[in-house]
């Protein structure tokens, strides 16, 4: 009969094969596995050496790059438009880019000898669809009687304050302020609609509107074609450049619709300083009266303008 004692001696023999197993295993494949691991720690150590190389060399072009444009605006643009009024109009809640893009592209205007009449912010809660009666309901208890007859009938609440927006706030060159102007602007403010920075006291001839990524979420589709209808309504004012972050969102909307891009320039690479002064070139090139699509997205047909003389008043 098989005793404990047997079972024990058994077992003791199996763990000691298996040791001298691993021993000898371990001994005839060091050699060759070790130095296969090392091979391969070496070469992923050098493929990230060399990603962190190419970034940083990217990084330094980038940085010449928009030095460069930084450095050729003032030759570009000096004096291209002195004396023209220009309001930014860019949309709240989109991107921390789009601040930098419109603080960059009013430094350029400044540049070029515009004068800044504001910066209008559209606020998320103007381009919700739950805020069409109410948008309605201010625009026609606020519109001054010079503008109130030309608001259009049967639309909708961001269509009919886009229109009452644009009216008050774009003209001619030499006109004079709507009046009833601040009353609009105070009205919408203090709603949440939208917000203010700069005197407004005269009316644009050329507009900017500065926009980021498009719109997501349950209502992104209402929200975006929101966005086309205010650029669409101050297009009817005055001259227009839109100015994206990329070709993505208002951009794309903008060149994919075949009637509103023979009137709105775009530009779509703005968070750049090349973008800042197309930008601003486009707007010189819109109050001569001709039309482009700048950057370097899909669409656009070239990164700068032509060089484009001074844009006369009219």
């Amino acid at each position: 009969m098989i005793n404990f004692r047997y079972h024990v001696v058994s077992l003791a023999a199996v763990f000691l094969a298996l040791a001298i197993g691993l021993v000898v295993g371990t001994a005839a494949a060091n050699g060759p596995l070790a130095e296969n691991l090392n091979d391969q720690v070496n070469k992923i150590t050098d493929e990230k050496q060399q990603l962190r190389d190419d970034l940083e060399q990217s990084r330094a072009e980038l940085k010449k790059n928009a030095d460069f444009a930084t450095e050729v605006a003032p030759m570009l643009l000096n004096g291209k438009l002195t004396n023209r009024n220009v309001l930014l109009v860019k949309f709240d809640g989109s991107d921390d880019d789009v601040d930098a893009a419109t603080e960059g592209i009013a430094n350029t205007l400044e540049t070029a000898g515009a004068k800044l009449t504001g910066t209008l912010t559209i606020k998320e809660k103007f381009t919700a669809a739950t805020s069409s009666d109410f948008l309605l309901d201010l625009a026609d208890s606020s519109a001054p009687p010079a503008v109130s007859g030309a608001l259009p009938a049967e639309s909708n609440g961001v269509d009919t304050s886009a229109a009452l927006l644009a009216a008050v706030l774009v003209g001619k060159s030499g006109a004079a302020q709507v009046e009833g102007t601040r009353t609009v602007l105070s009205s919408y403010e203090r709603n949440g609609f939208i917000g203010l920075q700069g005197d407004f006291k005269t009316p644009a001839e050329a507009v900017i509107v500065v926009a980021g990524a498009p719109a997501s979420g349950k209502d992104a589709k209402e929200r975006n074609a929101a966005a086309l209808t205010i650029a669409s309504r101050f297009d009817l004012a005055g001259r227009v450049v839109v100015a994206g972050l990329s070709a993505n969102g208002l951009v794309s909307a903008v060149r994919g619709d075949a009637s509103i891009a023979k009137s709105v320039s775009t530009v779509d690479n703005a968070v750049t300083a090349y973008g800042q002064v197309a930008a601003v070139m486009a707007v010189v090139e819109r109050l001569g009266g001709k039309t482009g699509h700048y950057g370097i997205g899909d669409g656009a047909t070239s990164l700068l303008p032509k060089t484009v003389s001074a844009a006369n008043g009219s």
